[in-house]
Parts: structure tokens; C-alpha cells; sequence
């Protein structure tokens, strides 16, 4: 009896306040720990192992090693179709993407009447959402009562074909992602407005003159926001699905010119219930993601200049 009040008098182990505070804030990141592994690390791991699999999405999946991978490169040409396509898209619009958003940020940079209307102006296409610009585009640029095609019916011409023949429906994709530049302008307009006037001032009292200044002082101020331009541009070019996939169907017309790679692995994935293939196609699209934006970081220290001096 001794013993046992003796043992009940002992004073309990507290917790140190470190641990309590661990343990307070695993359990209010609970939640998000939760979906980080259920809806990203788990779907991720998954998709790596059906990758090596001939799965489709309902029967168990069936190992067979690289057969999915050699398959892509060596018997589907719809894959090509789309990698050309894809990677057409990005080397073309993503140089044009920055030299209309820088040049129109200058413009819309300089001291003139309605300013803050034309800039209103630019950014408002990319306040529509993607499927009303689809829709908007399908209109102004079918080939015979398009709104595009009416000053060519004026002159008695029929135009191009635009979005109904191949050589000319990637061009027309291009001039859309031209079209949807206005969160890009302002990121180029506040970079402008935060350059020193005082190194403009010197460059003057040098006696340089607007394309010496533009050369020497613009541009390697401005070269981080490229840099962020240039890293978010090929991610989303190589992303490119929405707009695509409602103006075709994701059907690709015409002759598989609008396929882009991301059109491509969607109808494998839920068209054709080839969730093996499309997983393989979505680690390739990643790896080669990753593999171009190392390079580009890797490159920044090259051309890319800090106003802190770091590069």
C-alpha cells in the first residue's frame, strides 16, 4: 500500500514547451500534410510504376518494363506530331512573347494622354477565361464568315486558311499567345518604373542617346523579369492545353497540327484508358520540363543581373 501511494505521488513528466509547440503545429499542418501525401506524392510514386505498366485504370496493371517508353519514340507518330508541335509552339511565341510585352510595356511606360486606359486595354484578354477565348477565336478566325475574314471578302480575296489548314492553324496559336500577354506587361511595366532615374540621368550627361540607354541600362535591369517571363512561358508552353483542346475537340484538325503534347496524353489517359502510356508520357513531359528549366537557371548567371550585384 506504501508503495503504490508513493508511486502515485511521483509528479508527471511534462513535455518540454519545444515539443508541445511540435506537436501543436504537425497538428494544425495535419491537414495539408494529409492532401500533400494523398493527392501529390501518392498520385505522383503511382504514376511512376504505372509508367512500366500496361494499365487501364480499372483491371491490375501488368508490368512490361520500357515497352510504353520505346513505344512512344519508335511506333507513335501522333506522339511526334505532338512533340513537334509543342516544341514548335514554345521556341516561336515564348521569343515573340517577350519582345511584344517588353516593347509594349515601354510604350505603355511612356508619359502620354489615357495612359491608364490603354494599360487597362492590354491586360483585360487576360481577364477572359480560356474557354470564352477559344470560343472568341473560333469566331473571328473561321476562314469564310470569320470576323478576321471580312476585310478580305471586302477586296474580293479569301484570305487565309487559318484555323482549317496545317500551315497555317500553329501560326494562328501564336498570334492567340500574343494575344493573352497582359499579365506579362505589367510585370515588364513595374520593372521599368522601378529603374533609378539617376542612371538614366548619367547615361545623358554621357551623351548616350535612347538605344545606348536601352542597351545599358533598360536591359540588364530588366533581365530578372525575363528571366521569370522566360521560365513561366515554357512551363505553360509546354502545358499548352485549353484553349487548343476547345477549338478541336482534341481531335488535333487539322492534320494533327493542333496536337499538342498535353492534348495527346489527356486522350490517352481518359479516351483510350491507356493510363500506362499516358503516365509514361506525363514522366517524359517532366523530365524534359525539368532538364530546360535547369538549363535556362543554369544559364542566368550568364545574362542575368541583380541590382544587388548578385548573378
Amino acid at each position: 500500500m506504501a508503495t503504490a501511494t508513493a508511486t502515485a505521488n511521483l509528479p508527471r513528466r511534462r513535455l518540454s514547451q519545444g515539443t508541445r509547440h511540435t506537436i501543436n503545429g504537425l497538428l494544425f499542418a495535419s491537414p495539408w500534410i494529409f492532401g500533400l501525401l494523398v493527392f501529390w506524392i501518392y498520385p505522383t510514386l503511382a504514376s511512376a510504376y504505372y509508367s512500366f505498366t500496361k494499365y487501364n485504370g480499372v483491371r491490375n496493371p501488368t508490368f512490361t518494363g520500357l515497352a510504353n517508353y520505346i513505344e512512344l519514340f519508335t511506333k507513335d507518330e501522333e506522339f511526334l506530331a505532338a512533340v513537334y508541335n509543342t516544341v514548335y509552339f514554345a521556341v516561336v511565341s515564348i521569343p515573340l512573347a517577350i519582345i511584344f510585352a517588353f516593347g509594349l510595356a515601354m510604350m505603355l511606360n511612356a508619359k502620354i494622354r489615357g495612359q491608364v486606359v490603354y494599360r487597362t486595354i492590354y491586360f483585360l484578354p487576360t481577364l477572359v477565361p480560356e474557354v470564352a477565348l477559344a470560343l472568341v477565336w473560333i469566331f473571328i478566325f473561321t476562314p469564310h464568315n470569320g470576323l478576321i475574314a471580312a476585310p478580305f471578302r471586302a477586296f474580293g480575296s479569301r484570305g487565309p486558311c487559318w484555323l482549317t489548314c496545317a500551315e497555317w492553324a500553329r501560326p494562328t496559336l501564336v498570334l492567340l499567345a500574343l494575344w493573352i500577354i497582359g499579365q506579362q506587361i505589367i510585370l515588364y511595366l513595374a520593372g521599368l518604373q522601378d529603374v533609378p532615374q539617376d542612371l538614366y540621368d548619367a547615361a545623358d550627361v554621357d551623351g548616350a542617346n535612347f538605344l545606348s540607354k536601352f542597351r545599358n541600362v533598360t536591359v540588364p535591369i530588366l533581365t530578372p523579369v525575363v528571366f521569370f517571363h522566360l521560365i513561366t512561358s515554357v512551363i505553360g508552353a509546354l502545358n499548352f492545353f485549353a484553349i487548343p483542346y476547345i477549338m478541336t475537340g482534341g481531335t488535333g484538325f487539322p492534320a494533327n497540327s493542333t496536337l499538342f503534347y498535353s492534348i495527346y496524353l489527356y486522350k490517352n489517359a481518359f479516351h483510350y484508358l491507356e493510363m500506362g502510356y499516358a503516365s509514361a508520357m506525363a514522366w517524359l513531359l517532366f523530365m524534359f520540363t525539368l532538364v530546360v528549366t535547369l538549363i535556362i537557371f543554369r544559364s542566368a548567371r550568364l545574362w542575368v543581373f541583380y541590382a544587388g550585384g548578385e548573378d
